[in-house]
């Protein structure tokens, strides 16, 4: 196939295929006799899939998985492609975690959830449930975004409901992409009359992206799945018709 072929093929133009095949993401084409480029069908499935991947995760995040992907074994390509599809639901989950403590919130009610029994939570045991470091929850202390409930002399922190919700939300605004100074608005503004619906708002927009990135992982899936069989074969493409 030639370049203008996969673009055609792929949707992409000729310069991003060309870029495209540069930063990794496909295989290198083979090289006919007067030197043009030859593209196999693996590269248009590649690049489709790239496109589902980077709805998904990213474009960064879809150059290196796709990269990774012809590198390693059968397996690690599979289980790279899993981790997207967990990432997503992780995603969603604690959208629907900031949900719930959002209502909570709104009814002065313990927050329901990931909680231990007996509703306090030590800052290691939050920030695994958040999938945050600790020095995440620290700044966001600093920033008066989530206070513990209480700190030891020890300097340990015990987190109790309010701000485990606090938390939920605060770290499901992060995610979906507002700064320090718009996610203590809107913490503030959960006192405010209006307050919690636009919060609540807010976090359904996050819901539908996620499923929008989700279905758009789901419709490169048969693409993914032929970059992922051809894992561990090597980069080599027939020379082919004279392309450009």
């Amino acid at each position: 196939m030639r370049t203008v072929d996969v673009a055609r093929e792929s949707g992409y133009s000729v310069q991003q295929v060309r870029d495209l095949e540069r930063l990794g993401v496909i295989p290198p084409a083979g090289r006919s006799g007067n030197g043009y480029r030859s593209y196999a069908p693996l590269h248009v499935r590649a690049l489709r899939a790239y496109r589902g991947l980077a709805a998904a995760a990213g474009p960064v995040a879809a150059r290196r998985t796709l990269a990774g992907l012809r590198s390693g074994t059968l397996t690690e390509a599979a289980a790279a492609v899993n981790a997207v599809h967990v990432g997503l639901a992780r995603e969603r989950e604690e959208a629907l975690h900031a949900l719930e403590a959002l209502r909570a919130i709104r009814a002065e009610a313990d927050a329901p959830g990931f909680e231990r029994e007996g509703g306090a939570m030590t800052i290691t045991e939050l920030a695994g449930a958040l999938g945050v470091r600790t020095s995440t929850l620290r700044f966001w202390e600093q920033e008066g975004l989530v206070l513990p409930e209480r700190v030891t002399s020890l300097r340990a922190r015990r987190y109790g409901p309010p701000a485990i919700g606090a938390a939920r939300i605060v770290a499901a605004l992060r995610s979906s992409g507002y700064g320090i100074p718009a996610v203590r608005e809107v913490m503030g503004s959960l006192d405010r009359r209006g307050g919690p619906e636009e919060t609540e708002r807010v976090l359904g927009r996050r819901l539908e992206q996620i499923a929008a990135r989700t279905v758009g992982l789901l419709r490169a899936g048969a693409d993914l799945a032929a970059v992922v069989a051809s894992a561990g074969e090597p980069d080599v493409v027939p020379a082919g018709a004279n392309a450009t």
